[in-house]
């Protein structure tokens, strides 16, 4: 969208549609800039939508058990389905399965 301010500035608003990514350009041919020196705003997780605090506690989660050396949630997700599999057959033998 775009209008017009104080009949001298065109104001452009650009909506992102991944707003997990940061952009390297805006308009394209321009120079990249250096998204790894951007520092971004700190905000507190109730500023957060629920989606993206969602996804934001699954990552700390995630960083904290891999610091702790614990599954990840998917790694316990995937645990949990093969521990649901294995007591559903138990005529099948696991002993000499290697995972991971």
């Amino acid at each position: 969208m775009w209008h017009l301010e104080d009949n001298r500035t065109v104001v452009l608003t650009l909506e992102k549609f991944n707003k997990v990514e940061w952009w390297g350009t805006v308009i394209k041919g321009d120079t990249e800039i250096s998204t790894k020196k951007v520092q971004p705003e700190n905000s507190k997780l109730g500023d957060l939508d629920g989606e993206t605090r969602s996804m934001v506690e699954k990552m700390m989660f995630d960083q904290r058990q891999k610091a702790a050396g614990l599954p990840t949630s998917d790694d316990q997700k995937k645990a949990d389905t093969m521990k649901k599999f294995m007591e559903q057959h138990p005529e099948m033998d696991f002993s000499n399965c290697k995972w991971g």
